[in-house]
């Protein structure tokens, strides 16, 4: 039964007039989509024709040919179905969780307390929200392995290790390990299962029970789970196949399993993605506000959350900007993780003020203070409070999200669901990498030998070098830059990122560092001197919003915002010395192909990037970092509204 009241609400402030939201509501968008959908599931495929409908070629696969390959609306529709079948579905997957714990038990004779999951992106960053928001840290605690990083593998080894104060081989009978990809090409999960099933085997322990896998039909993940006889499970309580990676979260398996196994009623998670039709208004109210102020420019969507939300902030950024960031014509950069501080920003009377601001707030939750709220609108900023309540507002929250972010596809006219950006730089790693196989290590490669050796790398204090090989790619710099101040890396940062800032070239940074900087010590110190960074070159000297986070999740997250739309500002950040997992032969040659092909992606786009590296992980290392950022903050000129 429809809910008596509302559970969301949307104050819009310094916007009187809502013309998109009136065309939304105007060409009945809700209904079609709903129409569409119950015929592609009831007819097939074969039965949708994209000149029908704008809505097919919006969220639904097309070939060449003009044919219907894969419907992406289930990400509304498992919500739909689950108003029938939801209590059904929590019981059916609670059943399979207490199946896997059992098998743990049978196996090993020991309680199942630990979960790791392989995989990327859309297939990692909601259980990092669950677990931030208190949702999946119960009972069994959650490790997300999303990198190929050999660091990560075994900081997070090194974690269960220590907290059992047993043996690995005891720790490990203790862990149920879950591989998803939500596409066809996804290869990190691959690869870590790969060496993790190696480990079960080098300390001869069964590992049948311990584990399993998610994906598409005949993806190199399954290819890689049957051959090694793992169990696959369906991805969807429908088990269809309707939903992207950045989609799986609130409603299939993979977001429902790290739930299951930490107590949470999944009958009344399911009924929190039912958002009433008065609740989707709201959310194509907010998109909206939001499609009007970028086509005003305002495309910088500063985005605040409840602080114990936090996490949740790279889950709302991967959908917004992966889903709709390939668009060259209009663009939507969600700013997360940042003080609000109006020195930083450009006067709401500004030709150059690019910014709007999302406040969200819920429920018995530790929500943005209000008094800067009231401050920025009153400053004349357009500003916007979104409000969700009632239980398990987390799932609530994300299902609204993704009406917004489809309804911007829709006003946008352009596919929510593709990511064509992902995949160039996926196949420029994947190159790499085989290259780097067939000659003993990827350091052998023909783009990394020419990328470690180029002229146009230059090299300063501490063992730092900076790559402008793409910049000179791209003519975003001429070769007599190179050579100021005999070569200094931070004067020709600084002169370029100075003068694309003022021919509009770039309006905002990234900071990437490719690394563990969730398990692992230094990577968490490189990410926080990372963070002032951004803070003294981007956001106070440049007046420019900058992203700053791991990779190559950030790859899979936000890339198509990078490669597609563009305006950043990149610099992606490698140890020289990168670490191994001996024991199982797991080197970093995929996580160093994916830096180097981050770059080569973004550059051929035309897109700004600078690879940077420091021979190490040491303190010594890390402080290169901090110096070669203050430099060029202390070089930079701040600009005038």
């Amino acid at each position: 039964m429809p809910r008596s009241r509302s559970l969301v609400g949307l104050k819009l402030y310094r916007f009187p007039h809502n013309p998109d939201f009136d065309r939304l509501i105007d060409e009945q968008v809700l209904r079609r989509v709903r129409k569409i959908d119950a015929l592609a599931r009831r007819k097939g495929l074969a039965a949708l024709k994209p000149a029908d409908d704008a809505l097919i070629p919006i969220g639904m696969e097309v070939d060449a040919a003009g044919r219907v390959t894969k419907n992406g609306y289930g990400v509304f529709n498992l919500a739909w179905q689950a108003a029938d079948h939801g209590a059904e579905w929590a019981a059916q997957i609670s059943a399979e969780v207490e199946q896997a714990r059992k098998a743990i038990q049978e196996a090993h004779g020991v309680s199942l307390k630990y979960l790791i999951w392989a995989g990327m992106g859309g297939s990692a960053e909601d259980k990092a929200f669950y677990v931030g928001a208190g949702l999946a840290r119960r009972r069994v605690r959650v490790y997300l392995l999303d990198s190929t990083d050999p660091r990560k593998l075994t900081a997070i080894l090194d974690q269960i290790a220590a907290a059992e104060k047993e043996p690995l081989e005891q720790a490990l009978k203790r862990c149920l390990i879950v591989g998803m990809a939500m596409g066809m090409t996804s290869f990190e999960p691959v690869l870590n299962l790969e060496k993790l099933e190696a480990l079960y085997r080098k300390l001869r322990i069964p590992s049948a029970s311990n584990f399993l896998y998610m994906t598409l039909p005949d993806s190199i993940l399954d290819q890689f789970g049957r051959k090694n006889g793992f169990r696959r499970v369906e991805l969807q309580p429908d088990n269809g196949n309707s939903t992207a990676g950045r989609h799986s979260g609130p409603m299939t398996r993979g977001s429902l399993y790290p739930l299951a196994l930490n107590g949470v009623d999944l009958a009344a998670w399911m009924e929190a993605t039912q958002l009433s039709d008065k609740e989707i208004r709201t959310a194509f109210q907010l998109a909206g506000f939001l499609q009007s102020n970028a086509r005003e420019g305002r495309d910088k969507v500063t985005l605040h959350l409840p602080s114990n939300w936090s996490a949740g902030a790279v889950w709302t950024k991967q959908d917004f900007e992966e889903s709709l960031g390939k668009s060259e014509r209009i663009g939507i950069k969600i700013v997360i993780h940042e003080k609000i501080k109006p020195i930083n920003f450009y006067s709401p009377k500004s030709k150059r003020q690019d910014r709007c601001f999302l406040f969200v707030e819920a429920e018995g939750a530790r929500n943005p203070d209000p008094q800067k709220i009231t401050a920025l609108r009153r400053a004349g900023y357009p500003t916007a409070v979104l409000r969700i309540d009632g239980e398990y507002a987390v799932a609530r929250y994300m299902q609204l999200i993704h009406y917004v972010v489809f309804a911007l596809g829709y006003l946008r006219d352009m596919n929510f669901v593709t990511q064509p950006g992902v995949e160039l730089y996926k196949d420029y790693a994947r190159a790499i990498y085989d290259e780097g196989l067939s000659r003993g290590g990827v350091e052998k490669s023909t783009p990394w030998r020419d990328a470690m050796r180029s002229k146009n790398r230059l090299k300063w204090r501490g063992g730092l070098a900076v790559s402008f090989d793409a910049l000179l790619e791209t003519g975003l710099i001429e070769p007599a830059e190179l050579e100021l101040e005999n070569g200094n890396p931070p004067a020709v940062l600084a002169a370029a990122l100075e003068r694309l800032r003022k021919e509009r070239k770039v309006s905002y940074g990234e900071l990437t560092f490719f690394g563990d900087t969730r398990y692992d010590p230094a990577g968490r110190k490189a990410l926080r001197v990372l963070e002032s960074s951004a803070d003294a070159v981007f956001r106070s000297k440049s007046k420019m919003p900058a992203d700053v986070y791991e990779g190559p999740a950030m790859n899979h997250s936000y890339h198509e915002m990078i490669i597609g739309f563009g305006g950043g500002f990149s610099l992606v950040v490698l140890s020289e010395k990168q670490a191994a997992f001996p024991k199982v032969g797991y080197k970093a040659d995929y996580h160093r192909a994916q830096w180097l092909a981050t770059q080569r992606a973004l550059a051929d786009r035309g897109r700004a990037v600078c690879g940077v590296t420091i021979p190490d992980l040491t303190d010594a290392g890390i402080e290169c970092l901090r110096e070669l950022f203050s430099d060029v903050a202390r070089r930079l000129s701040r600009p005038r509204d």
